[in-house]
C-alpha cells in the first residue's frame, strides 16, 4: 500500500475504466460469465484463527506479523467437508465460485513449491492441500472454477512491502530482489494454472504497482498458455476482462458489458465471530434482483471457520438464494440488462433473445406501469402462480399497465414474466398529456390516481401547486364537484408535506420508486408502492440521515446502513423498516430529514484499495 492511497485509488478507477475500453473481451468466451448471474466467493485463510481481518490486521498493525502467523497453529481444518461446500453452493443457484487461494498474507492454500512459499501443506497444523478437493468436488458438479490470487504478498521476503508503515527495500535499488518477486508470483499461477485448469482468475492488489512493474503482460500470456479463454477480473492493471465493484451496489449501472459486484453477506470477508451484521436473506435477493436488472453478476462471499464449517446465518442465506433461484430460474440465468428508470421505476431483465421482459416486484401490489414500449406484448404472467391474473391494459403511446390479482407474493422479490412475438423495442417515453387535478380527484380509483399525483410530483410536474392545498392539508381549498373521491382528497390531505410545493425526486439508481424533494432539499420524500416484502432500500445518499418518519401519522422508524466504510466518501445502503401495521391502502409515504441539502453520489464504484 502506498502512503498516498487516495491518489492510487482514484488512478486505479482511471486505469480501470480505460482498461476496459482498450481491452474488448471476446464475447464467446464471456458468455457463460454473462449467463451465470451469481457466483460465491470464499475466503478461507488462517486469519479465521483468531477470526481477524485477512492480512490487513498486520499490515495496518492492529496485530503484529509475528503473532499473525501464529494463527497456522490453529487453521486445523478438521471438518472440513468440500462435497458439502460443493452442495451448497450448487444449491444456491449459483454457476461458478471462486476461491483464495493465497491472500496478501502469502499464505497458499495449496501445497506451492514456490520459492519460500508459506502453505496450508507445510506450515499449518491442518498438514495437508485445501484447495485440490474443492476444486475437485467444483469440477464433478458442473460449476465453473474461479481461483482468487493475491499478487501483494506482504510476508514473502521478497516482495517490497510488509506493512502500511514498513517497506523492505526500494525496486529501483535492489531490481534483482523484485525480479526475484516475479518469478516466484508468476511460479504460483503457472502452478495453479496446471494443477486446476481454472475458468476464471481473480486478481487483487495490482494498485500497489504498476503494469511493468507486475509484468502483467507476460503474466497473462503465460495463462493463456494453459487456457486460451481464461477469464481475468479488471485487477490484473489493464489486461482485465470484466469490471469488479466492490462492496457497494452501483448506482448508475457499469457501461462495461461484463461486470460481477463482489459482496459480502455481513461486514467481513473472512470469518469474524463478533460480526453479526449480517444482511437478512431477503436484502441478498433483492441486492442480485438489483445486480442482474444492471446486466451484472453477483459474486457473493462466504467465510468458512479454520475447522471448515460454514456459518449458519450464511448457510441460511445461501438455502433461501436457492429456494428463490429454483422458483425463477428463466428470469435469472442467461438475462441482460432491463429497462431504463424512465421506462420503469423498478428492477427488470431482458431474456436473450429479447423477446421476454422481466419484472422484479419487491412488494405486494396491484399494478404497475411500463413506459414507451415500442412493440406490445402478447402475454403476462406471475411465474410459478398458476392461479394468479395478469390484466394488460395499453395505449397508443406505448404505455402498458399490469393489473394483478389472485396473486401469491414471493416473500422476497415476485418475478412477472412478459412475453413479445418479437424482439422488445422501447424508447424514451412519450411526453404524455399531463392530467388535470380535478380528473384526478375526480378518478373513482383512488389508487390509480395517488400513483398519478406522485409520479407527476416525481417527474416534476406537481399538480397541486396553487391548486388549494395547505402546508398541513387543513383547511384545503382543492375544488369539489359532485364526482369528486372522498378519499383521494382525504390521501390528499393527510399527506400534504410531501405534496406542497415538493419537486423532482430522485435520478435513476438510488430507489426502485418514486419520490420527491422537499423545497429546501433537505427533506427527501418516498412513495411507497404496496405491501414491501422487506425493508425500503435507499443507495447513494451522501448526507447523514437526522430521522426517518412516516409522512401524515408521525411515526420515527428505524434505519439501518450496511457497506459504509468509516474511512470512505462511498456512502452505505440505507435500509428503512415501515411497521407493515403502519402502512398506507393507497400509497404509503416516508419522510427522511438529512442533515443538509441533498447530496447524491453517483461515481464510478471501484476496488476497495484500503482497510484502515
Amino acid at each position: 500500500m502506498r502512503n498516498k492511497w487516495i491518489i492510487a485509488f482514484l488512478l486505479g478507477t482511471l486505469v480501470a475504466g480505460n482498461s476496459n475500453a482498450q481491452n474488448k473481451s471476446n464475447p464467446k468466451k464471456m458468455e457463460w460469465f454473462q449467463d451465470a448471474k451469481l457466483g460465491i466467493f470464499i475466503h478461507w485463510g488462517i486469519y479465521s484463527v483468531d477470526g481477524i481481518s485477512e492480512s490487513w490486521s498486520f499490515f495496518n498493525n492492529y496485530i503484529n506479523h509475528e503473532n499473525y502467523m501464529k494463527q497456522l497453529n490453529g487453521f486445523s481444518a478438521a471438518k472440513y467437508n468440500p462435497a458439502h461446500w460443493t452442495k451448497l453452493i450448487k444449491n444456491s443457484g449459483a454457476q461458478y465460485s471462486v476461491i483464495t487461494t493465497k491472500h496478501h498474507d502469502g499464505v497458499s492454500l495449496w501445497d506451492s513449491q514456490a520459492e519460500k512459499a508459506t502453505t496450508i501443506a507445510k506450515n499449518s497444523i491442518a498438514r495437508k492441500d485445501v484447495l485440490s478437493p474443492f476444486i475437485d468436488e467444483l469440477k464433478k458438479s458442473g460449476l465453473k472454477t474461479g481461483l482468487y490470487y493475491s499478487l501483494p504478498d506482504w510476508s514473502h521476503p521478497y516482495y517490497d512491502i510488509n506493512t502500511r508503515t514498513k517497506k523492505r527495500y526500494e525496486i529501483k535499488n535492489d531490481p534483482g530482489r523484485w525480479q526475484n518477486f516475479i518469478q516466484y508470483y508468476q511460479s504460483q499461477l503457472n502452478d495453479l494454472s496446471d494443477h486446476y485448469h481454472p475458468d476464471l482468475l481473480w486478481f487483487d492488489g495490482d494498485w500497489e504497482h504498476t503494469s511493468e512493474e507486475w509484468q502483467a503482460s507476460k503474466t497473462l500470456d503465460n495463462l493463456k498458455k494453459y487456457n486460451p479463454d481464461i477469464i481475468i477480473n479488471s485487477r490484473l492493471t489493464n489486461h482485465g476482462d470484466y469490471e469488479t465493484p466492490e462492496q457497494g451496489i452501483p448506482v448508475i449501472s457499469p457501461q462495461n458489458e461484463y461486470w460481477e459486484l463482489c459482496y459480502t453477506m455481513n461486514d467481513s470477508w473472512g470469518y469474524q465471530p463478533f460480526d453479526l451484521h449480517y444482511k437478512t436473506p431477503n436484502m441478498i435477493i433483492r441486492t442480485l434482483a438489483d445486480v442482474i436488472s444492471m446486466g451484472g453478476n453477483l459474486l457473493l462471499d462466504i467465510g468458512p471457520k479454520a475447522d471448515g464449517t460454514i456459518p449458519e446465518e450464511q448457510v441460511k442465506i445461501l438455502q433461501n438464494l436457492g429456494r428463490w433461484t429454483s422458483k425463477y430460474p428463466e428470469a435469472i440465468y442467461g438475462t441482460r440488462r432491463g429497462l431504463p428508470f424512465e421506462n420503469y421505476k423498478g428492477k427488470s431483465a431482458i431474456s436473450k433473445d429479447h423477446k421476454k421482459l422481466y419484472l422484479y416486484l419487491e412488494e405486494a401490489k396491484n399494478f404497475t406501469k411500463i413506459y414507451g414500449l415500442k412493440s406490445f406484448p402478447v402475454s403476462a404472467e406471475v411465474l410459478s402462480d398458476p392461479n394468479a391474473k395478469v390484466n394488460m391494459v395499453t395505449d397508443p403511446a406505448g404505455n402498458l399497465t399490469l393489473h394483478f390479482s389472485n396473486v401469491q407474493f414471493d416473500h422476497d422479490v415476485t418475478v412477472i414474466e412478459i412475453t413479445f412475438n418479437k424482439e422488445i423495442q422501447f424508447k424514451a417515453p412519450h411526453k404524455r398529456d399531463i392530467p388535470s387535478l380535478k380528473q384526478l380527484t375526480d378518478h373513482s380509483d383512488t389508487s390509480a390516481a395517488v400513483y398519478e399525483i406522485a409520479e407527476q410530483i416525481h417527474n416534476g410536474n406537481n399538480l397541486l401547486d396553487h391548486s388549494g392545498l395547505t402546508a398541513d392539508g387543513m383547511d384545503m381549498s382543492i375544488p369539489k364537484t359532485s364526482k369528486t373521491n372522498a378519499k383521494t382528497l382525504s390521501w390528499i390531505s393527510d399527506h400534504a408535506e410531501a405534496l406542497f410545493e415538493t419537486g423532482k425526486g430522485l435520478p435513476d439508481g438510488h430507489y426502485a420508486g418514486m419520490s420527491a424533494l422537499s423545497k429546501d432539499k433537505q427533506t427527501l420524500y418516498l412513495f411507497v408502492e404496496g405491501i414491501p416484502t422487506g425493508q425500503v432500500a435507499l443507495k447513494g445518499i451522501k448526507n447523514g440521515i437526522s430521522r426517518i418518519r412516516i409522512v401524515g401519522e408521525g411515526s420515527m422508524i428505524d434505519h439501518t446502513v450496511y457497506n459504509k466504510l468509516y474511512w470512505s466518501d462511498r456512502p452505505g445502503i440505507i435500509y428503512i423498516d415501515i411497521p407493515k401495521e403502519r402502512l398506507d391502502k393507497e400509497m404509503t409515504v416516508i419522510a427522511i430529514l438529512l442533515d443538509k441539502p441533498l447530496e447524491l453520489y453517483r461515481e464510478k464504484v471501484g476496488a476497495i484499495e484500503s482497510n484502515l
